[in-house]
C-alpha cells in the first residue's frame, strides 16, 4: 500500500514544482505611480474643430449601475466623449469606460460582479472596509495601465480630508484614484496618497462638472444618480445613517455644479437602495431610459457649441 503511494506522491510533487515554475515565469505587474493631482491641462480640440464632449458621472453607490445604461444609449446614438470624469461610483464606471470598455462590456461586468470582489472587511480603523479589493479590481481590469495611458482622458474626483477641497486625479494609478474617490467616510478607510488623506469625492463635488470644464470640455453631459434625501427604509444601522447623511449633504452641496452642465441626465433610481446589488438591472435600465429622453437636448447642446467655435 505504501509502495503504491510513492509514485502518486512523486507525481503530486512534480505537479507542484511545475506550478511553482509556471508562477515564477509570470512576471508580477509593475508598480503603478501614485495618483497625482497636477494642474489640469485642457484637452486640445480636434482638427475638425468639433466640440469636445465630456461625460460626467456622479456618485451614488449601487445606483451608479445606471451609468452603464447611459453609456449604452450614448453609444447607440453615436456619441463618443473624449473626456470622462467621475466621482465615487461614477469614477468606478468612468475608469473602466475610459479604459476601453464599451457599454456592452460594462453591462457584462456589472451583471457578473459580486459584492465580495469589492468588499474587504477589516478591524475598524477610521472605517471598516479598506477598499483594497476595489483598487485591485480596477487595476486588473485596466491591465495595470496608468490614467494617462487610457484611450480616453479621465479624472477621478476625491475630497482632501484635511482641507475639504475637491481634487481631481488624472495621472498615475487609476485603482488608487477610484479607491480614494469612493472612500465613504466611516465606511471605507481614508486613502493616503502622497502624504495626504482622501475620501469620497461626493463630499465636495458629487457631480464634477467643473473638473470637466477645466479639462477642456465644450459640452458637458452629466449624470446625477443621487436621490432625494427622503429615506423609506429603517435608519437602524451605522451604515444606513452614514449613507443617509452623505446623501443629504451631496444633494445640497452639488446644486450649483449640476446647473453648470449643458445636459443633466437624472435616472429614476428612487427604488434602488444605496447598497442594492440585487437590482442592478433596474438601475441600468433606468439609466438607459433617461439617456434616451436626453438625446434631443444633447444634439442641441452640440449644435450650439459648434456654432460658437
Amino acid at each position: 500500500m505504501l509502495a503504491g503511494l510513492r509514485p502518486a506522491r512523486r507525481f503530486a510533487r512534480a505537479l507542484a514544482l511545475a506550478a511553482l515554475a509556471g508562477c515564477a515565469a509570470i512576471p508580477p505587474a509593475p508598480p503603478l505611480a501614485a495618483p497625482e493631482a497636477r494642474p489640469i491641462a485642457p484637452l486640445a480640440r480636434e482638427a475638425s474643430g468639433a466640440p469636445v464632449l465630456a461625460l460626467v458621472l456622479g456618485g451614488g453607490a449601487s445606483r451608479g449601475f445606471a451609468h452603464v445604461g447611459v453609456i449604452e444609449e450614448l453609444e447607440r446614438a453615436g456619441y463618443n466623449p473624449r473626456i470622462v470624469v467621475g466621482t465615487s461610483a461614477g469614477s468606478f464606471v468612468g475608469a473602466l469606460y475610459a479604459g476601453g470598455y464599451d457599454g456592452k462590456a460594462l453591462r457584462r461586468i456589472a451583471e457578473q460582479m459580486t459584492e465580495e470582489e469589492l468588499r474587504d472587511v477589516i478591524v475598524p480603523d477610521r472605517g471598516f472596509l479598506s477598499g483594497v479589493r476595489l483598487r485591485r479590481f480596477i487595476d486588473r481590469r485596466l491591465e495595470h495601465r496608468e490614467i494617462e495611458q487610457l484611450p480616453r482622458r479621465f479624472a477621478a474626483v476625491a475630497t482632501d480630508l484635511r482641507t475639504g477641497d475637491a481634487v481631481a486625479f488624472d495621472h498615475g494609478d487609476p485603482g488608487t484614484a477610484v479607491q480614494a474617490s469612493s472612500a465613504i467616510p466611516g465606511v471605507f478607510q481614508p486613502v493616503r496618497i502622497r502624504g495626504r488623506d482622501y475620501v469620497d469625492g461626493g463630499l465636495a463635488s458629487p457631480v464634477p462638472v467643473r473638473t470637466a470644464r477645466l479639462m477642456g470640455a465644450d459640452v458637458v453631459v452629466a449624470v446625477d444618480v443621487g436621490r432625494r434625501p427622503e429615506y423609506a427604509g429603517a435608519l437602524d444601522s451605522e451604515v444606513a445613517v452614514i449613507m443617509q447623511a452623505v446623501s443629504i449633504m451631496e444633494r445640497y452641496v452639488g446644486q450649483d455644479e449640476r446647473r453648470q452642465a449643458d445636459v443633466l441626465i437624472v435616472p429614476d433610481v428612487s427604488r434602488i437602495g444605496t447598497l442594492d446589488f440585487a437590482h442592478r438591472d433596474l438601475a441600468i435600465e433606468a439609466g438607459a431610459r433617461a439617456a434616451r429622453a436626453a438625446l434631443p437636448a444633447i444634439r442641441q447642446a452640440i449644435a450650439r457649441a459648434s456654432r460658437i467655435q
